[in-house]
């Protein structure tokens, strides 16, 4: 996986490529030009990356300009820098879903660092820095959770971590909460958000009235909805083990949001860290397991298993790896 700088440029210089043949003769299609500007502006737009945003200020209140803000993620050591602008404002974006910290250096005050920072899929957080007078080789350390109030943004949302996922019984197998191909699916997780309404069948998701199969799923900013084949959405989904971090917006959708009707489910997948991890499963159905039915002392034979692995990793400091993961699933003895 590149990073994202390598990314932008081969986002913009594909564009300039498109440019270049569109051009011919000495003549060049306008509107041909603005219509892959405008894709590549829309793709870029869409994403699942959050965004840290503030203002840099010092003990009078007034505004520090040229500070140097640097983000840095604490699972990968990816480092992401701005500066401050000369109204004192500053703002990263494009930041993976993950736990940050953020410095700030300007000469004549103290270094300020600010830990226990969580970046959640497509968040904007307002972190704003109050700066002391001292020398850059102090420093203020400040461990503190972001504000829950949301400031910069008026969507309603709702995150979910995998871990939720793992810990509470919503990923049944060959039960009320599986899929139609009865493996483990991940829009299980909507049964946790108020006014919504899940069916493994092709009813598929309902938000807030809207009607079913109107919703939107993106995966790493990429639209992945399948409206056409609601029935087997299961089997053309990512594995639950390959997603980190999931966000339901239900209503209040921003801009960069279009064709949304019924609920977007925006999903960030793993990616390694500078520590090796992984796991191995198996989720299985089996009538030994289940009570024989009431005077009829049977148990319907259910043979079902849906196992796999995966492991990440990220041997170079600062590197952005891939999360790999094998997973099949098994009907029958």
């Amino acid at each position: 996986m590149h990073s994202e700088t390598e990314g932008t440029h081969k986002l913009f210089g594909s564009s300039g490529d498109a440019y270049k043949q569109a051009s011919v003769g000495g003549h060049t299609s306008a509107p041909l030009v603005a219509c892959l500007v405008l894709a590549a502006l829309v793709a870029f737009a869409q994403s699942d990356r959050g965004t840290i945003t503030g203002t840099v200020g010092d003990p009078d209140g007034a505004v520090v300009a040229d500070a140097v803000i640097v983000a840095r993620n604490m699972d990968s050591g990816a480092v992401h820098q701005a500066a401050s602008t000369a109204t004192g404002n500053y703002t990263i974006g494009e930041l993976p879903v993950g736990r940050y910290e953020i410095s700030v250096t300007v000469p004549g005050f103290k270094k300020y660092v600010r830990l226990g920072i969580t970046v959640e899929v497509a968040q904007t957080l307002r972190i704003d820095v109050p700066l002391e007078v001292g020398s850059t080789t102090e420093s203020v350390t400040v461990e503190a959770e972001a504000s829950l109030l949301k400031t910069e943004s008026g969507e309603l949302s709702h995150t979910i971590p995998v871990q939720r996922l793992e810990d509470l019984p919503v990923l049944g197998i060959g039960g009320t909460f599986s899929s139609s191909q009865g493996i483990r699916f991940y829009l299980s997780q909507t049964q946790l958000i108020p006014g919504t309404y899940f069916s493994s069948g092709a009813n598929g998701l309902r938000v807030n009235g809207a009607p079913n199969n109107t919703e939107r799923m993106q995966i790493e900013g990429m639209d992945a909805t399948n409206a056409l084949i609601s029935f087997s959405q299961a089997s053309m989904q990512p594995s639950v083990d390959a997603i980190q971090e999931s966000a339901i917006q239900t209503s209040n959708y921003s801009a960069e949001f279009g064709q949304v009707g019924g609920g977007l489910v925006n999903i960030t997948a793993r990616s390694g860290t500078n520590d090796y991890h992984g796991s191995a499963y198996d989720y299985l159905a089996n009538e030994a397991f289940n009570a024989a039915t009431p005077f009829v002392n049977a148990n319907p034979r259910i043979r079902r298993n849906d196992y796999g692995f995966s492991l990440g990793a990220c041997p170079r400091n600062g590197c952005n790896a891939n999360f790999p993961q094998a997973h099949r699933n098994k009907i029958g003895s």
